[in-house]
């Protein structure tokens, strides 16, 4: 064995551990960002406008930012960094730099020039109420730029993880978050003076928040070595590699991207006010859903891989069966949970201001049906990685895909009788089915793998989760009652019956002897003991 290899997963999980610090304190402050929104605008007509102002820079965003360009630059950037010298290296950056700027800005224009268009594109409905085109618009012209902050944000940070820095990279995003809260509702408060709408304040609020992010990266970037120099050469291999790399991943979450398309367009259909609940349930269900599958990706990849490397497939199968009963122990009862908790959890976080009882109750239906999915959303994320490990990449652009006609048909199949419930329901159906697709043609690649200890497994988990949601439902009734309402009333049961909730589930696992759940709480107990 490597000796080397102990050091390896403690440096891993050292980064991974400092990653997951700052995003839980973005998620903390997105959740924050969630709440003045729901606070100053409740949901409706100005909500409505914003979410899909903003969802039109963020549907390229992934491709053009975080997600393509991102792994792209810092596989080339590292080779560069480690094979090329000093110069070169600056010199790919330089070359990065100002040809996505050249290019993302050029798309910002056109997007300012179109954007009545865009909109008239993706909400269609709009048209039926007055001004709401025009509203729209206007945000989205004033948001568009953000497209071009968030892109070199994403090379920014791409030199800083090469160079070992991962805590300012990832927290920039809660700078994002802390600039769009500050600014944007200083700017609301103020907008009503100039006469304009108080919306528009926090779309300008985006922007600021967008350019914080960046920012925030640039001192640390100088430190690092960096100059800006003008070096413009499209023949330049490194950049030719960055954009040859990039095209799988673009491709891939370009289906990402349409799903966001098709689930904006048929929910600006639906009643006024439709696109806010989705979105302030969506708000909250990503916090699990990242927190979980974010780290059991982040967990199962270089597991995986390693075990890929040395073709001892019999390990491989292991890890990933592993994962996968790590995320039924965590995601059924964290979906049991929000279905039987939606309304109350809802109500003390959002329940302020413009944001109205009947508000909290249509965003806790379509919360209940995006619960459903957790698992789902978790597993995928551990088997993407599992088919990368393998080196396809065919296969999880393909489920993408799926995904999205699958979406497609359960959306038009549900939309009349269920409305906005509709959209959340048929995002969980619609990522089982690629969780299906991805299992079976992983369990084909990897020539079968144990069934039956996932089901039995799965069945377990699911009772005792079935039982704890039913509990923590009664004890959060009995503790509200008993200590009288009001808002800390709410806070103090809501927290008793989480904490009571999971200890009820911890016992029932205990009791029902499944296997990762004991090796976990054997860890846990080495740990309290050193």
């Amino acid at each position: 064995m490597d000796k080397s290899a102990p050091n390896h997963t403690e440096k891993i999980a050292r980064a991974a551990g400092t990653v997951s610090i700052a995003v839980f304190a973005s998620r903390i402050l997105g959740l924050v960002r969630e709440q003045v929104f729901a606070a100053l605008f409740g949901a409706g007509y100005a909500f409505d406008a914003f979410v899909v102002a903003y969802r039109i820079p963020n549907l390229l965003r992934d491709l053009f930012a975080e997600g393509a360009l991102s792994s792209a630059f810092v596989t080339v950037f590292t080779e560069y960094r480690h094979l090329r010298g000093e110069e070169r290296t600056w010199r790919l950056a330089n070359n990065v730099i100002i040809c996505l700027s050249l290019l993302v800005g050029a798309i910002v224009l056109a997007g300012f020039f179109w954007a009545p268009d865009i909109v008239s594109l993706m909400a269609r409905d709009f048209i039926n109420v007055p001004g709401k085109i025009g509203l729209t618009a206007l945000m989205t012209r004033i948001m568009f730029p953000f497209l071009l902050l968030i892109s070199l944000a994403a090379v920014a940070m791409g030199i800083l993880n090469t160079e070992g820095k991962f805590f300012i990279p990832s927290l920039a995003s809660s700078f994002f978050n802390l600039g769009a809260i500050v600014f944007g509702v200083g700017l609301t408060l103020a907008a009503p003076f100039f006469g304009i709408q108080p919306i528009v304040g926090m779309a300008w609020g985006v922007l600021i928040g967008g350019l914080l992010q960046l920012l925030s990266q640039i001192p640390l970037v100088l430190r690092c070595g960096f100059r800006f120099i003008w070096a413009l050469d499209l023949k330049d291999e490194g950049l030719r590699r960055i954009f040859k790399l990039m095209l799988p991943a673009v491709v891939g979450l370009s289906a990402t991207q349409v799903n966001i398309f098709i689930n904006t367009f048929y929910a600006a259909s639906c009643p006024q006010g439709s696109l806010s609940w989705l979105n302030y349930a969506f708000r909250l269900f990503h916090l699990p859903m990242g927190l979980f599958g974010v780290a059991l990706s982040i967990a199962t990849l270089p597991v995986v891989s390693r075990h890929a490397a040395i073709k001892d497939f019999a390990a491989l199968k292991d890890a990933f069966q592993s994962s996968l009963s790590l995320a039924l122990l965590v995601t059924i009862p964290a979906a049991c949970g929000l279905v039987f908790l939606s309304q109350p959890i809802i109500a003390l976080i959002y329940q302020h201001g413009h944001f109205s009882a009947l508000d909290t109750g249509k965003t806790a239906m379509a919360l209940r049906w995006y619960a459903l999915g957790l698992f789902a959303f978790a597993a995928v994320k551990i088997m993407v990685p599992v088919f990368y490990a393998l080196n396809d990449t065919r296969i999880p652009v393909i489920g993408s895909f799926v995904t999205v006609a699958a979406n497609l048909l359960f959306i038009n199949l549900t939309l009349a009788p269920m409305q906005h419930r509709a959209i959340a329901l048929s995002t969980s159906l619609s990522m089982f089915v690629n969780f299906l697709f991805l299992g079976a043609m992983l369990y084909r690649k990897l020539g079968g793998f144990e069934l039956r200890p996932l089901v039995s497994n799965l069945l377990k988990v699911a009772a005792a989760s079935l039982v704890m949601g039913l509990a923590v439902a009664w004890i959060y009734q009995t503790l509200h009652l008993r200590l009288g309402g009001g808002l800390a009333s709410q806070f103090l049961a809501l927290g008793g019956a989480i904490a009571l909730g999971i200890g009820l589930y911890g016992l029932l696992l205990f009791f029902l002897s499944i296997p990762e759940f004991k090796e976990l709480t054997s860890r846990l107990q080495a740990l309290w003991k050193k």
